[in-house]
């Protein structure tokens, strides 16, 4: 290896360690009996899981953005599969600005985001509650599953579709009969990088909650008591298991209909 390839080497390992070292020290301080984060660890203990599962505020706040996650992923994967069906299979004046501004809210700062839909639903007279939540974070989950569902359709074998017309079936039968079966995979995906997505986010909860915690703005809320520190670093190791498990389901899944249609095995989360 020459002296360039070392240099990456040496970068890429840095870069690793950097990005994943405060997620590894997350499991090492939920399981420390001390109460201050710091080294040397005081000892062994699952007191701050017990703890957390005990607390009625988490959760409630737990529920709360659960009930957000999946309506939202749930709405964001429905409209997600008519955008990347409209945008695979029709041409139409104005597609690819219309698919811009879909795609927009990916690259926006959510900061931005939300202040806008603050000021929006404000100056409706829209009251903030988990409604107003779930409508923001299917804002934001929306292009992420377009990106998952426009693989899937756009790898779609048309002549499925045309042989079931042949036989006799309407668009609406062969779209729930071969279309639909073909692209479960990556709607299923879709699905669960939503729901991540949406359970995860911070910043669109903040500002269009309302009174309702969600898991995200009760972690912000305790940071400023330090013995409830060690509960939260169970909280996160808990929610960074989570968010890996799903999101490796959902490439499981992606993968799968990739292979399905025929695709090669490039691109994903992992």
């Amino acid at each position: 290896m020459n002296r360039q390839g070392r240099g990456l080497q040496a970068y890429a390992i840095f870069y690793l360690l950097f990005l994943y070292a405060p997620i590894i020290l997350l499991p090492m301080f939920a399981f420390n009996s001390g109460t201050i984060i710091a080294f040397p660890l005081q000892g062994v203990t699952t007191d701050w899981f017990r703890q957390m599962w005990a607390d009625a505020t988490l959760r409630r706040a737990l529920t709360n953005s659960l009930t957000v996650a999946v309506a939202s992923s749930i709405l964001a994967t429905c409209f997600g599969i008519f955008a990347a069906r409209a945008s695979t299979r029709f041409v139409f004046p104005g597609k690819g600005g219309m698919m811009g501004f879909i795609m927009l809210p990916m690259v926006l700062p959510e900061i931005i985001v939300a202040m806008s839909l603050l000021v929006v639903l404000l100056g409706m007279g829209v009251q903030l509650s988990l409604m107003t939540v779930i409508a923001g974070h299917t804002l934001i989950c929306m292009p992420y599953a377009i990106a998952v569902l426009t693989t899937a359709f756009s790898s779609l074998d048309r002549s499925l579709e045309e042989a079931a017309y042949d036989l006799g079936e309407s668009k609406w039968g062969a779209f729930r009969l071969v279309t639909l079966p073909l692209v479960m995979p990556g709607i299923i995906s879709a699905l669960l990088i939503s729901f991540t997505i949406s359970l995860d986010e911070f910043i669109l909860a903040f500002f269009l909650a309302g009174n309702e915690p969600t898991l995200p703005t009760y972690i912000f809320s305790q940071l400023r008591f330090p013995r409830a520190i060690p509960v939260i670093m169970a909280l996160g190791t808990v929610l960074v298991i989570l968010s890996v498990v799903l999101l490796a389901i959902g490439e499981y899944f992606r993968r799968r209909g990739n292979a399905r249609i025929g695709g090669k095995p490039t691109g994903g989360l992992m």
